[in-house]
């Protein structure tokens, strides 16, 4: 689950992470008062979306006084932001947040992650604040440093400041890092965060260290540990139809191509999103509707895929075990019914009741193309889709 920044600064700031004051707002009005409210002097007005790179879509802008922090929050709430990270539709604007300013001297990068590779998190710093990480990695990858976290001695001091010497800083901001680094990977842990990036993590010139920035995702699967955190769930910023499927304990990822896919077992969903793109597809989804799903579920799932406009065939491709071929098939002819199946329906079912299944779908009155292997499923499928542009 991902979080705006003002929710992350409230989390990382009750774990003793240095950031700035601000407020929360969602009209020009307020945004005025906000900045009145901290001094009536320079602020930062910041787009809260879920997604980076915000000030180069220009949804991070500089107000001089409260009268222009009104005028800016006027022009970004509403906006269809575009980033790097939202795609070329862009996410709409709702709500804004007033910081107050800072007179920066110097720019660095701070964040924590899980290295996959060596099973433990990691601590990354660099002196390339401000930047894309993926940037400096991609240019100069020793720019990054890195020093494990144990899994029960937490980050160590000693390598809080033996990084901040090769970050070259001076001993008073040193000091100030070494406190900073040891906050964020309590707060990381403690909140079973995934990631948690501060970028750009700023020196004043009155020569504090201050999270400019700060973003932070969490394990979807330890929320139930930390209520206050699910809380700050905002599902306007999520797509309809991964809300949809969380509802029915679906895992649903919207993908960028054309055919629909509906399986059971996340592994037969990934050989079948491979087996796709072999046969030159591009699947629209990862849909696993596990193994244990209703008739109503499936019904809904057929829901979701049908609702994705830029569907062009749907392939369903289930492996019957505790999930029953008879089930998904009277769910399949339900839910395609209901909604008014427009576009080629591909099934293939293997196992349980398979036989029950293939005549249910058979005898319906809708137009279903069987297939027996996944390699002619996924020809079939990608055939069809390819017959509707």
């Amino acid at each position: 689950m991902r979080v705006h920044e003002y929710q992350a600064k409230e989390i990382l700031g009750r774990f003793g992470v240095p950031v700035l004051e601000g407020r929360l707002v969602k009209s020009p009005e307020a945004a005025q008062e906000a900045a009145e409210d901290l001094g009536g002097g320079t602020v930062v007005v910041k787009a809260q979306i879920h997604a980076g790179g915000r000030g180069k879509g220009g949804g991070v802008k500089l107000a001089k006084n409260a009268k222009e922090a009104r005028d800016l929050a006027s022009s970004i709430l509403g906006m269809q932001l575009v980033t790097p990270q939202t795609g070329p539709a862009g996410q709409l604007v709702r709500k804004v947040f007033i910081e107050s300013g800072c007179q920066i001297e110097r720019e660095l990068y701070a964040g924590i992650t899980l290295d996959r590779e060596r099973s433990r998190l990691v601590l990354m710093a660099s002196t390339e604040g401000g930047v894309e990480i993926e940037e400096v990695a991609a240019r100069d990858p020793s720019k990054i440093l890195k020093a494990e976290i144990h899994p029960f001695l937490g980050l160590r001091s000693y390598q809080a400041h033996a990084m901040a010497k090769a970050l070259d800083l001076p001993p008073k901001i040193a000091r100030q890092f070494v406190r900073f680094a040891g906050a964020l990977a309590k707060a990381f842990m403690e909140t079973d965060a995934t990631l948690v990036e501060i970028n750009p993590l700023v020196i004043t010139r009155a020569q504090e260290l201050v999270a400019l920035d700060a973003k932070m995702t969490f394990d979807d699967n330890a929320l139930y540990r930390h209520k206050e955190i699910q809380s700050y769930r905002d599902l306007a910023e999520e797509d309809p139809r991964e809300v949809q499927a969380a509802e029915y304990d679906f895992s649903y990822i919207a993908l960028d191509g054309d055919i629909g896919c509906m399986v059971n077992g996340a592994g037969l969903a990934m050989a079948t999103m491979d087996i796709i793109k072999l046969h030159g597809g591009t699947p629209a989804n990862f849909l696993d509707v596990g193994g244990g799903a209703t008739k109503e579920a499936v019904t809904g799932a057929f829901k979701i895929l049908l609702g994705d406009e830029s569907v062009k065939a749907v392939l369903v491709n289930i492996f019957g075990g505790i999930m029953k071929c008879d089930v998904i098939a009277e769910g399949v002819v339900a839910g395609a019914s209901e909604v008014g199946l427009q576009v080629p329906l591909v099934c293939r079912l293997e196992g349980t009741n398979v036989e029950a299944g293939r005549r249910i779908l058979a005898e319906s009155p809708l137009k279903i193309i069987a297939a027996t292997t996944m390699a002619d499923a996924a020809a079939k499928v990608v055939a069809a889709a390819k017959e509707q542009h």
